[in-house]
């Protein structure tokens, strides 16, 4: 009887040993671009977190003390055939990002020194000053929030881009949360009756915020980073998010005498959409895998049916600051439709089904 060794692969560093997607052209290139030629943000972000199946002839050089590994693919329920497909659809990076957020902040600056030199706060309705105190200065809280659920989401990415997508989100709420701070600051030195801690007291206490904050807590107390990915921009942002941004604040402000309200909180409906883009790709990816795809949606069902439950009960214990303005141009109904149309459109980009959660 003879035995046949069977020998293993060998790994070896020598150039011309292993085949790259430019091996075949005279500009190197190491990884496959998503269109025809590779972006200044792939080549900033693609294979810059290592990993042990890509190009590496070691093994994770640093582990935990219980073995796992520096970067764990467990470390989420999901799983894909390939980590390393998904790209950005905003194509953000370091300096892209610092860029955004500088121009931002100047353009928000900007907005309220004109706005205080023309003495636009004092032409608010005084009753509106009241609800910008209470709910504006409470929401902040649910903005900084997510900004630290996120950051802390992002470490376990396992590639870069995912990394990065993740973290600007953080950076983006973080920076909001900072702006309506610094917002309600400049309109108390204008007029009386903003008071600076009325909104910390309305998100401990009033019960119109209780379900925001079980909503939040529940985000930043998942163990899974893209269940915390996917429950902030799939299903808090529509529900409650945009809800409270769009749906109020930038429907009633005009009605109250204020222009500049609206302008501050439109930078944040700018960062969903580029976050949203980001976060309808990755999940499509998944959702779409070849080997992983059905049980992927499963999951993402799940998380819709567990955040969404607590999302929607947020929107409907906020349905009281409707009513609060003076002026009253738009119906919590309606904002609440639209929201729920809206998580429907982007449950359909992706490609799984929200009818269990909305229609309970």
């Amino acid at each position: 009887m003879s035995v046949t060794e069977t020998k293993s692969p060998q790994k070896s560093g020598a150039a011309g040993s292993a085949t790259f997607a430019g091996s075949d052209s005279r500009k190197y290139n190491y990884f496959e671009p998503k269109g025809r030629k590779a972006s200044h943000y792939e080549d900033m972000t693609v294979d810059v977190q290592p990993d042990p199946e890509r190009y590496l002839l070691q093994d994770w050089i640093i582990n935990f003390a219980d073995g796992t590994p520096t970067y764990d693919k467990n470390w989420t329920a999901l799983k894909s055939s390939n980590w390393h497909q998904f790209r950005a659809v905003d194509q953000e990076w370091e300096r892209t990002h610092y860029q955004r957020q500088s121009t931002i902040v100047g353009m928000i600056s900007n907005l309220i020194e004109n706005g205080r030199r023309s003495g636009a706060p004092k032409r608010f309705d005084r009753a509106w000053v009241k609800v910008l105190s209470d709910h504006l200065g409470a929401y902040k809280h649910a903005e900084f929030g997510l900004g630290t659920a996120t950051m802390q989401a992002q470490r376990y990415g396992y590639s870069q881009m995912i990394n990065i997508a993740i973290l600007t989100i953080s950076s983006y709420k973080l920076r909001f949360s900072q702006d309506l701070t610094l917002y309600l600051g400049e309109l108390a030195l204008d007029i009386e009756g903003v008071d600076l801690d009325a909104g910390k007291q309305h998100w401990l206490e009033d019960p119109i915020w209780q379900g925001t904050r079980h909503a939040i807590e529940a985000v930043m107390g998942a163990t899974d980073y893209l269940e915390q990915y996917f429950a902030t921009n799939i299903v808090f942002e529509p529900l409650v998010g945009e809800l409270f941004r769009s749906g109020f604040v930038m429907q009633m402000a005009a009605a109250q005498n204020d222009f500049m309200t609206p302008a501050v909180v439109a930078a944040a409906e700018g960062d969903y959409e580029r976050n949203l883009a980001n976060a309808v790709e990755l999940f499509h990816i998944l959702v779409l895998d070849p080997e992983h795809g059905d049980s992927n949606r499963a999951i993402l069902v799940q998380w819709m049916h567990k955040h969404g439950s607590l999302a929607l009960d947020a929107a409907h214990h906020l349905q009281p600051i409707w009513s609060q303005p003076r002026v009253k141009i738009a119906q919590f109904a309606d904002a609440l439709d639209l929201a729920k149309n809206r998580v429907r459109a982007i449950a359909a980009e992706i490609g799984f089904d929200v009818r269990a959660t909305l229609d309970q």
